[in-house]
């Protein structure tokens, strides 16, 4: 059948939707969803009909320019819902292995960009942690992690309360300033050296940028590959309120005591990589060489998103005039990771929580982004993409964190165990994505599996993270915390 289209007015995509549409990142989200029950294909693709044309992005198609969308007026669902045969003989192990290389198989296909961006895959096999697993994949045109989450958090519904909607956890409110206090001096002083140090942390963060760009390289280490490979995609669930309990005890944040995990695994991943280098070699590791590990440089494109609050509701964001807008309002910090081994693991959360204070006291996301728009505006997005992979290739990784339902949640009948995001496309050899789910926190990582053991980082990212609730432990909670 014909598909008859229509074009429809709306805002110009933006500058990172552009960018990961090009051909040179071409970007894309997977999403592995592991599901406590066999999953009813049916049920899934009624849904889909029902609902697939409420929401604008998943029934149109980009132009050809890659600019604005054009919306259809007709989309077969069962050519977005694929459903494969799995050997019925295997293990658990054997389907774990198969859904890994499965999913880094689609991920190499493009998406058919005669359709809408987007697909269902449904594997009917048990997992260690799951009974079947669901994989949406769509293209990062679409929307960021924020919007995608927010469309998937409107179609399911609280377990224990079917009729009921998931929730996501409250941020809480900065406490604002009381004029009514009145004019001291020592609040003007406070007023101004708080301006200035964001001014100055501002330009520092402007330059670092700059220089990345143009010449500011990583170390080449064994997490550091080359771009075009294809990614092979894992998760380790661990627990959130073991992470609770260290932010509280740390008086520090969720995202702080994940960086602090991040920084102590990497760690430990690259001493034991060039360990095993050097005992293959017959070598010992040189006080020298430990100092030059010491010295390696090693930083993270931080994802952050832009709206005024997190994720939302569909209605909010699809909403004319909307500061909580769908699609992709994010930019990215510059952090830069201390490698070196630490006798106290706590140490790993302290080093961080000094680094992404003074990144939260800039203004650096605003100005990436800003200055994105205005490359694409005056030299075009060929120039902007350039500068964005350039940024992605002389860093090391990128890191996500989003917070999910504070309570399991269940999509037409099927109670879902998990949620792992992650994405494809981008130039690095790592990526790490955390989302909140319940009483757990997902880990998800995409590798280039022939420079990364994507299971041994995983076991690295739970480990440290026990080693500092023990070390915690073992020194005593604060009594805020008994």
């Amino acid at each position: 059948m014909e598909k008859k289209m229509k074009e429809e007015e709306e805002e110009p995509l933006s500058p990172m939707a552009r960018a990961f549409q090009e051909p040179s990142i071409d970007c894309g989200i997977v999403i592995k969803f592991g599901c406590k029950t066999k999953i009813n294909p049916d049920v899934i693709v009624d849904s889909l009909k029902l609902n697939v044309f409420k929401h604008p992005r998943f029934c149109s198609l980009l132009d050809d320019d890659g600019t604005k969308w054009l919306r259809t007026d007709v989309v077969n669902v069962e050519e977005h819902v694929f459903v494969p045969d799995i050997d019925s003989k295997l293990t658990e192990e054997d389907v774990e292995w198969f859904v890994e290389d499965y999913i880094s198989s689609i991920t190499m296909i493009p998406l058919d960009r005669t359709k809408p961006l987007w697909e269902v895959h449904i594997l009917n096999a048990k997992t260690s942690d799951a009974e079947a697993i669901c994989v949406i994949r769509c293209h990062h045109a679409l929307g960021d992690g924020v919007s995608i989450l927010s469309l998937i958090l409107a179609s399911t519904r609280k377990t224990s309360e079917p009729e009921a909607f998931s929730t996501l956890p409250v941020p809480k409110c900065r406490e604002s300033y009381n004029h009514r206090r009145g004019f001291s001096f020592f609040r003007l002083v406070l007023v101004v050296c708080s301006t200035v140090r964001l001014i100055w942390n501002t330009l520092v963060d402007s330059f670092l940028c700059m220089a990345t760009i143009f010449f500011l390289k990583d170390t080449d280490t064994p997490l550091k590959g080359k771009p075009g490979a294809i990614k092979k995609f894992s998760h380790r669930i661990v627990s959130l309120d073991d992470i609770k309990l260290i932010k509280n005890a740390m008086e520090m944040t969720i995202n702080d005591v994940l960086l602090g995990v991040t920084e102590a695994a990497l760690t430990r991943y690259l001493h034991q990589s060039y360990d095993k280098t050097n005992e293959e070699a017959g070598t010992s590791l040189t006080p020298n060489r430990q100092d030059l590990l010491d010295r390696i440089r090693l930083r993270s494109l931080i994802v952050v998103n832009l709206r005024p609050t997190g994720s939302q509701s569909i209605a909010d964001m699809m909403a004319k005039g909307s500061k909580c807008r769908w699609g992709n309002y994010i930019s990215v910090i510059l952090f830069p990771f201390t490698i070196a081994l630490q006798s106290d693991p706590l140490v790993y959360l302290s080093n961080v929580k000094s680094m992404i204070d003074r990144k939260k006291n800039s203004l650096i996301t605003y100005i990436i982004y800003t200055f994105s728009e205005f490359v694409i505006k005056a030299f075009g997005i060929n120039v902007a993409v350039a500068f964005q992979r350039k940024i992605m290739l002389n860093t090391t990784m990128c890191i996500s964190n989003l917070p999910g339902p504070t309570e399991e949640v269940s999509f037409h009948g099927h109670p879902i165990a998990y949620f792992a995001p992650s994405i494809y496309g981008l130039p690095q050899a790592l990526t790490i994505h955390y989302l909140s789910y319940a009483n757990k926190m997902i880990i998800s990582v995409a590798v280039d599996p022939m420079i990364i053991d994507a299971h041994k980082l995983c076991d690295e990212l739970e480990e440290s993270l026990k080693n500092m609730k023990l070390a915690l432990l073992k020194k005593g909670l604060p009594n805020h915390v008994n």
